[in-house]
């Protein structure tokens, strides 16, 4: 629902999947979300605000610096991360993946590069 205030850090300035979704569709229609209050935080071709919503709505925004799954995942848990984890766009070094081989005794990996996990598996 729009970019957060550290989207330049992220390369995602610009970013807003639902109104570029109505914008590209012409209009949504969306019904339920909308009797809910979803017109109510962004204004969306289709979406208009509704009257008596019939829940309480917001926009959230992400608390912790970093942009990876697992800091998303800590986040939901309740844990807000202050420092960003180190990522690895070209996957893990060589020497780390071949010790976790010899430590695991497992014959191979999947992946070891940035993807979807459900692409991967």
């Amino acid at each position: 629902m729009g970019e957060l205030p550290d989207a330049a850090r992220y390369g995602d300035q610009g970013s807003n999947t639902l109104l570029h979704t109505a914008r590209v569709a012409g209009t949504l229609r969306l019904p339920t979300l909308s009797s809910l209050g979803l017109g109510c935080v962004l204004a969306v071709p289709g979406l208009e605000p509704h009257r008596a919503p019939r829940a309480c709505f917001g926009r959230m925004a992400a608390q912790s610096a970093g942009k990876d799954s697992t800091t998303g995942h800590w986040e939901l848990a309740g844990c807000i991360v202050g420092e960003p984890f180190p990522v690895f766009p070209r996957g893990f070094p060589r020497d780390l993946m071949e010790r976790f081989l010899r430590a695991t005794g497992l014959s191979g990996f999947l992946g070891n590069t940035v993807a979807s996990g459900t692409r991967i598996i």
